[in-house]
């Protein structure tokens, strides 16, 4: 069925409408607009220190941030193949579906709605209370409620427009992009060449290709969210063009914004400063002429704004992969409903905010996402193995677009997955397995719970 959908996408000069009842409205700028919005966010303000840290050396920061960015791109060609030969919603759901394991498919959705896609709403939303709070001294639980609040109101924008949502989520993406920009072309004034030497940032620090193999393991987090516009697809407009230049032009864009905003902070703070930073981007910035004693308001404000172009992002996209599972009978059918006025999938979103703003009040959220990260982890490895699956073994897999080297690139971008897989199990094994245990025990009775039902309706 899908490689029907996309040959009628490619055949027919008709891009307005999707199978599956949502209608194509986005183009090219939105779909960068999801990816950069998911990916850039409150990671930054700190990655930089926990990556000198790793790191050592100057250099190794801004190569660590380099090489980083390019080994995200093997992944990002992956999935603007597998987009343009499925060009529906529901992202990596639609991948392991077609690749033909429909148990596998349905854990990738279970585990994303339960454990990872409700708790980074709330997350996001608890973030930028913090922040607020900075400002404003608030009680822990009005804190709590404005985070509800915040979560209510980005809801209500993406239930009632997908285009207001698009257009929204583009300009809170180009205006995060400009405040690093000014705050990068201002640093470069006044950055310091000496900093950026090669001492180390401590005498019991690593050096040599251990150090530069750390540093760019630490970067991995901030590169993670630029396949988020996979779960769109079917809401994208011409996906053979628009999806592989949002996912190229995204990874190249963020490659290029943190590489500079690396050289900068490395030449305002020398290497054992920012190594022992917890706020980094807010100590270079007081290093300014000028800013000094407003660095800490200016990085409050900075991170709120790309924290809410986060959050509105992850609202818009997650609860594209339950809609799709609804669709094809596995999950609860309220899920595949659109609203017959405003076109989006609206009982998705609603639920979806509805966990997110239960988890609000959990007091320990943040642990709980970090047992699944490993799972999450396994989740991006298995499927850049599925375009080997399709590659060899699927009739009728005719992507609209085929990444270049394909093989390599898959291989690459699994090797990669494959090394932080490895790193976060060996410092986290517990969890790693715990994780496991639950995803597994819980989503396969799920699954053919369903699967019978589905049965039971077809005889």
């Amino acid at each position: 069925m899908a490689s029907e959908v996309a040959k009628v996408i490619q055949d027919d000069g008709d891009q307005s409408s999707s199978a599956g009842g949502l209608q194509r409205k986005l183009g090219l700028s939105a779909a960068i607009a999801i990816s950069v919005g998911t990916t850039i966010g409150s990671g930054i303000f700190s990655s930089l220190g926990e990556v000198a840290a790793a790191s050592g050396t100057a250099l190794f920061v801004i190569l660590a941030f380099l090489i980083g960015g390019l080994v995200n791109i093997p992944a990002n060609l992956c999935y603007a193949e597998l987009a343009t030969a499925y060009p529906e919603n529901g992202g990596q759901y639609i991948y392991f579906r077609e690749a033909g394991s429909r148990p596998m498919a349905f854990l990738t959705g279970w585990i994303s709605f339960w454990a990872t896609d409700p708790p980074s709403i709330s997350i996001m939303a608890i973030a930028i209370t913090n922040y607020l709070a900075y400002f404003v001294g608030f009680s822990p639980l009005t804190m709590k409620f404005i985070a509800v609040a915040l979560i209510l109101v980005f809801m209500f924008m993406h239930l009632r427009s997908v285009e207001g949502g698009g257009k929204f989520q583009t300009y809170i993406t180009a205006f995060k992009i400009i405040m690093f920009a000014v705050l990068i072309g201002v640093g470069f004034f006044y950055f310091s060449p000496g900093l950026m030497s090669a001492t180390p940032a401590g005498p019991e620090v690593p050096v040599g290709i251990l150090a530069l193999v750390a540093g760019i393991s630490a970067t991995t987090w901030s590169f993670d969210g630029m396949a988020s516009v996979c779960y769109m697809t079917g809401e994208i407009k011409n996906p053979k063009k628009t999806m592989p230049r949002a996912l190229i032009i995204s990874g190249v864009l963020i490659t290029v914004l943190y590489v500079l905003l690396s050289v900068v902070v490395t030449g305002l703070l020398p290497m054992d400063v920012l190594a022992t930073s917890s706020a980094p981007v807010s100590d270079a910035m007081a290093q300014i002429p000028g800013i000094g004693a407003t660095a800490g308001s200016l990085t409050a404000i900075m991170a709120i704004i790309v924290i809410i172009g986060s959050l509105s992002s992850c609202i818009m996209f997650q609860p594209r992969m339950p809609y799709a599972m609804a669709k094809d009978g596995l999950f609860f059918k309220s899920f595949g409903k659109v609203h017959p006025s405003w076109g989006t999938p609206y009982i998705s979103i609603i639920v979806q905010c509805a966990i997110a703003i239960v988890l609000v009040f959990a007091s320990s959220l943040s642990d709980l996402l970090g047992y699944f990260t490993i799972v999450a982890l396994l989740k991006n490895f298995l499927t850049f193995g599925t375009v080997f699956v399709l590659r060899r073994k699927k009739s009728g897999y005719n992507p609209m677009w085929r990444m270049p080297m394909g093989y390599v690139m898959a291989a690459i971008a699994m090797v990669v997955t494959g090394t932080l897989i490895a790193s976060t199990f060996m410092w986290a094994p517990i969890p790693g397995i715990i994780s496991a245990v639950i995803a597994v025990g819980t989503g396969l009775p799920a699954y053919y719970y369903w699967e019978r039902k589905n049965r039971k309706s077809t005889v």
